[in-house]
């Protein structure tokens, strides 16, 4: 059972295979497309793409570091190469390679991760990416998205592709929740508030929203009122959003499947810090590698669960 479902939420479409459907489906209007793949297209979802589009396809086999050098030789030619690979492998195998040869160069390479998080569960630690988004978020030009359902992922990945200018996509393994049973109102950069709340307000972005909107049930059941944001665009972040919630509402708690530091947290702290210092909380993976397990006995192990978003709510509020 994944994070969500608890909330009544439907559950959805993994955000891997909404990815692979909507890059599939553009590849059809877009003959500049490519993809570039390590040798896991099956796994990332970049195989449909390859079987409708074989020419357009690249597979450079286990070698992340030439994947991303080969990529970014297709973006300085007017190509626009998708590069998908386990996040783990991407952005800690390449970083190197995404530095010099796409972020430094500012080249329109899309740098898709899959099996992000802890909740790729049995694959175990070496799969598991948790540091992704605070280095992809290191890397000066680099947009950074982190979609939290199906619905969200394929309006994330069409507006990746559309943007002059490289990109992290982060996606996941398992199915998730559905926030978005109507479609998505995405727009790069800025956040969606899916809850509106007045006591506090959760920030939250990939599965974790789900979380964040079962937690806010939760609250307001002890007259918590809870405002939930989905802040699927780290970079740019919506500082606009943030201030708003943190002037409203008066505390700030931050869900996010990621390593304390460098991630969604550590970036809307520094916002609330500049615009409208308030309370806050911080519910991750923390300071620590994970192991092995079944995917919602890791999340409910490492803390990322509405119980823990419920408790850190409370303390922030009871700070103001």
């Amino acid at each position: 059972m994944y994070l969500g479902e608890a909330s009544g939420l439907p559950l959805g479409a993994a955000t891997r295979d909404a990815f692979g459907n909507a890059l599939k489906d553009l590849g059809a209007t877009n003959d500049r497309l490519v993809t570039v793949d390590g040798d896991v297209g099956n796994s990332t979802r970049t195989e449909p793409f390859a079987l409708a589009y074989p020419d357009r396809a690249f597979n450079v086999g286990i070698a992340e570091s030439n994947m991303v050098s080969v990529a970014g030789g297709l973006a300085a030619c007017g190509k626009i190469p998708v590069v998908a690979s386990f996040a783990c492998f991407l952005m800690d195998n390449a970083f190197d390679q995404i530095r010099m040869s796409v972020a430094f160069p500012n080249l329109n390479v899309k740098l898709v991760g899959s099996h992000a998080g802890i909740s790729i569960g049995e694959d175990g630690p070496s799969q598991m990416g948790i540091e992704d988004v605070a280095l992809a978020c290191s890397l000066p030009g680099v947009t950074v998205v982190v979609p939290s359902d199906a619905a969200c992922t394929i309006e994330a990945t069409k507006a990746c592709l559309e943007l002059e200018g490289p990109t992290y996509l982060r996606v996941g393994r398992g199915k998730v929740a559905t926030v978005y049973p109507d479609g998505c109102p995405f727009e790069l950069g800025k956040a969606i508030t899916v809850r509106d709340g007045s006591d506090a307000t959760i920030i939250a972005n990939g599965l974790m929203v789900p979380g964040a909107l079962d937690a806010a049930k939760m609250l307001e059941a002890d007259g918590i009122s809870c405002r939930v944001i989905d802040l699927h665009t780290i970079k740019p972040i919506d500082r606009d959003a943030i201030a708003a919630a943190a002037k409203e509402t008066g505390a700030i708690v931050v869900a996010e499947e990621h390593l304390h530091h460098g991630g969604l947290g550590s970036a809307v702290a520094q916002v609330v810090a500049e615009t409208a210092p308030v309370p806050m909380g911080f519910v991750n993976v923390g300071d620590q590698y994970a192991e092995s397990g079944d995917p919602q006995g890791l999340l409910d192990k490492y803390g990322l669960t509405a119980a823990a978003v419920v408790d850190a709510v409370r303390q922030a509020h009871g700070r103001k």
